[in-house]
């Protein structure tokens, strides 16, 4: 088992500013987190080591064309659960894996080559199949905001725009209806080398791939500003003091998913939302500072969404695997 440190305010903000620019100078992130950058460089390490923050590189793969994510919805063996989704975390084409309490016991994202694999995944079965009663597949057709765009709201909002930038548009809204990016053997071998560390120096990264410093600067300004490749900061809610994560599973009216969608993606709890093919056609992760807040965000935001016929809440009571990386809650289950 991990040692972990414990997490002050400080903490909190150094990773709500790697969360807003996962490649932020570190002199950037103590400006406005208030503290030297000798300060701030210690506790980022110790966090890091800990496994309590990691920021990497993420490809879109439909962006990239890279692949169809599916979100599967489980349903197990009483008392199964959790060997189900370590089954499934297991999987190296499974980008997400949580366990649930609710009308569904665990839930996945595959990351699969078409949507014509939906068939193939469950001709071939799903990890412990006997283990599993009934499974439910969701193709993501659009994304409405993912974790990538979340904000902790640790900071000010002047930060948040230093940090990120002029536009702070969640960044689907400006690539979801272009044509699918071409990426060469060069643009794929940063992708992974940034994939392991997403702070590497691009000097290191032009050492790993045999190419100038220069020329990785300019692939990845341009693999970002295609839309192609994200950063993203690996910590969990519990750290910003949220205490509820679940997922909400909701059936709208077509002529009203697109409004429904981006009013909710809009509600700073919501970290990730999309679009989705079957009986739920709009899918998303929720966070909330405590379990008291669930039921006005059930009645006055949820209720509020325009053409709601369906919603289902599950709750997550151990999250496995994040963005293809096992979370602390993997390594307190190996130990």
């Amino acid at each position: 088992m991990q040692n972990e440190v414990k997490t002050t305010e400080l903490d909190r903000r150094i990773a709500g500013a790697l969360q807003l620019n996962g490649r932020a100078s570190w002199g950037a992130v103590a400006r406005h987190v208030g503290a030297s950058e000798s300060t701030v460089l210690r506790r980022a390490a110790q966090l890091t080591e800990t496994r309590q923050l990691r920021v990497i590189a993420v490809l879109d793969v439909l962006r990239c064309g890279l692949g169809v994510p599916v979100l599967a919805r489980l349903r197990c063996r009483p008392g199964t659960a959790a060997g189900v989704a370590e089954a499934l975390a297991a999987r190296p084409e499974v980008r997400y894996a949580t366990v649930l309490a609710g009308s569904a016991d665990c839930s996945a994202e595959f990351v699969l080559p078409s949507y014509r694999d939906i068939a193939r995944l469950q001709r071939d079965g799903f990890p412990a199949a006997g283990d599993v009663h009934d499974v439910e597949t969701f193709a993501v057709m659009r994304t409405f905001t993912s974790n990538h765009d979340w904000d902790s709201g640790e900071l000010s909002p002047e930060a948040v725009t230093d940090l990120r930038g002029g536009d702070v548009r969640p960044f689907e809204e400006q690539h979801w209806e272009r044509p699918p990016e071409q990426l060469d053997e060069l643009d794929l071998a940063i992708c992974a080398a940034l994939g392991e560390d997403g702070r590497l120096p691009f000097k290191e990264v032009s050492r790993q791939v045999g190419t100038s410093e220069s020329t990785v600067a300019r692939r990845v300004d341009s693999l970002v500003r295609r839309g192609c490749l994200r950063f993203r900061t690996l910590a969990e809610p519990a750290m910003f003091g949220y205490a509820l994560e679940f997922m909400l599973w909701l059936s709208v009216v077509p002529g009203e998913l697109d409004r429904a969608g981006q009013q909710l993606a809009a509600h700073p709890g919501t970290k990730y939302l999309s679009a989705t093919t079957g009986r739920f056609n709009l899918v998303g992760q929720i966070v909330l500072r405590h379990y008291g807040e669930l039921y006005r965000h059930t009645t006055d935001v949820v209720g509020a969404l325009p053409g709601l016929r369906e919603a289902d809440v599950t709750l997550q009571v151990s999250t496995l695997k994040r963005a293809w990386a096992p979370t602390p809650a993997a390594s307190l289950e190996d130990a």
